[in-house]
């Protein structure tokens, strides 16, 4: 098991920024690739970036390219992701998750069906 715990979220006007945080409970995060993805009542999950140190890789959905920037800390203990410039259509529940980084074989993915970890997700809303 890997307890994943995302922060970070609230309330922000349009136009704003915040950084979610995503951090393993008394573990790290250096055999993962790291997922962010988020969720709308009633909508699919939508997969919005990803992260894999060992192929230094990293990839954005074309709807938060050129806003969002994932990155992570040195120590490998936390996945962060900057969303500047936020939008009413960012509003959402935030997860972060989790793969077996050696299951990667170019690039981080964005399905969530090939993460096994998830977090409990940490709500963004953005007011117009």
């Amino acid at each position: 098991q890997l307890p994943l715990v995302e922060s970070g979220g609230g309330l922000v006007q349009s136009g704003g920024s915040l950084r979610l945080s995503c951090a393993a409970s008394g573990a790290t995060l250096d055999p993962y690739a790291i997922g962010w993805f988020r969720q709308v009542p009633g909508k699919p999950r939508e997969g919005i970036s990803c992260f894999s140190r060992e192929l230094s890789s990293t990839r954005y959905a074309e709807s938060v390219k050129g806003r969002f920037t994932i990155s992570r800390d040195n120590a490998g203990n936390t996945v962060y992701l900057q969303m500047n410039n936020l939008q009413p259509e960012d509003t959402a529940l935030y997860y972060c998750a989790a793969m077996d980084e050696s299951l990667l074989i170019k690039w981080c993915v964005l399905e969530e069906r090939e993460y096994d970890y998830w977090g409990q997700g940490t709500q963004v809303t953005v007011s117009s």
